[in-house]
């Protein structure tokens, strides 16, 4: 495998005509066979898909060669170690050579796959993401980006950040709300997102002072950004229709992702116990067979599994540990599509256009300082 030095930029992926997405098959919880019947899915439903599958290579021939077809769709690099969701992203930096995780995304950083994807520990994969593909310029903290169900036409919400970094300053929000835009409009199909600041309330005097600060840093960037910007929004907006992306820290989201998680399951368990209870629930569940597959459809987390690592020189999609076929399979469609519209490189070149903003607002402000001393 063709890589470029420690300290070179990492190349354009160039797949020809069809996208080749780099897996991690070592990482999950349900081990390599509910990783590879994921990618079986999704080379199923979608013939413009190639894999790089990193991992033990006998275990994943035997596993791959069970799925019909799947061989010629798939490249196995020999990867040995494993990364452990209780290994610290510390020495998972000292130790990471030779295992799948590291080979994953150093596919992407060769230029030979356009997305990694993993199911393994998120600290660990964006320490090693950070490292081996580094930040877009004008970027300070990734952001991981997940997709909320919402009443929205297009049926999701992009938030972030939702845990890649529990800090975030005014400048760091602002930044996430352009990548957020971004994202739902290569993602999403959303011409001009509008995008919410989460906050304690929507009221203008209300939240910490970082808050407030990012509150009018967007809101004098909606127009280069391309995005519509509805001011302060609270934890009850995000599934609303009220907006489009939500901006918030990675201490926040990360509780919000996984509050909103728990309560899709209660949902789903409640309503189960609820139609199991007599033998007219049981009736009542058969005549109602079909709305309740839409809704389960609707609410099952696996369906809008993957986020996204925005802000790096190369696309990341971090599926859930606990992700079974279906969830590895969103997973794998989604960086599927993002990697087929082009967004990475749309990504960046907004980056670098807000940063050039900033650079120009900062020399303004500096010199008209200079001027009012003088």
């Amino acid at each position: 495998m063709t890589q470029t030095a420690d300290n070179d930029t990492p190349r354009r992926p160039s797949t020809g005509g069809s996208v080749v997405i780099s897996v991690d098959a070592m990482g999950g919880d349900h081990g390599p066979a509910a990783i590879v019947a994921g990618i079986a899915q999704s080379a199923e439903k979608n013939p413009d898909i190639r894999f790089v599958v990193h991992g033990p290579k006998d275990e994943l021939t035997r596993l791959i060669a069970k799925k019909r077809g799947l061989s010629e769709r798939c490249e196995i690099r020999d990867a040995a170690g494993v990364v452990t969701m209780n290994d610290k992203p510390g020495q998972v930096i000292r130790n990471a050579q030779g295992t799948s995780m590291w080979s994953a995304v150093d596919s992407v950083r060769a230029g030979e796959a356009s997305v990694a994807v993993s199911c393994g520990n998120t600290g660990a994969l964006m320490a090693l993401s950070m490292i081996r593909l580094r930040k877009l310029p004008g970027v300070n903290r990734p952001a991981i980006a997940c997709l909320w169900p919402s009443r929205n036409p297009q049926g999701f919400n992009v938030m972030l950040d939702c845990g890649a970094d529990i800090r975030a300053d005014a400048p760091d929000l602002l930044q996430y709300a352009l990548m957020g835009a971004s994202y739902a409009r290569n993602g999403l199909g959303v011409e001009r997102p509008r995008v919410g600041l989460l906050n304690v309330g929507t009221e203008e005097h209300k939240g910490r002072a970082e808050l407030k600060q990012a509150n009018e840093l967007i809101a004098d960037a909606q127009q280069t950004g391309g995005f519509d910007y509805v001011g302060f929004v609270e934890g009850g907006d995000l599934p609303s229709d009220k907006t489009d992306v939500i901006v918030t820290d990675g201490f926040t989201g990360n509780i919000a992702l996984k509050t909103g998680e728990g309560t899709a399951k209660l949902v789903g368990d409640f309503l189960k116990e609820a139609f199991a209870k007599s033998i007219l629930s049981k009736f009542a569940a058969v005549l109602a067979l079909t709305s309740l597959k839409r809704l389960q459809k609707r609410i099952d987390p696996r369906r809008v599994n993957g986020g996204v690592f925005l802000g790096l020189n190369g696309m990341v999609v971090k599926s859930h540990g606990s992700a079974d076929s279906t969830g590895v399979s969103a997973a794998i469609k989604l960086a599927f599509q993002l990697a087929q519209s082009g967004f990475q490189d749309r990504l960046a070149a907004r980056v670098a256009e807000a940063a050039a903003n900033v650079e120009e607002a900062h020399a303004l402000n500096a010199s008209s300082t200079d001027g009012a001393l003088s």
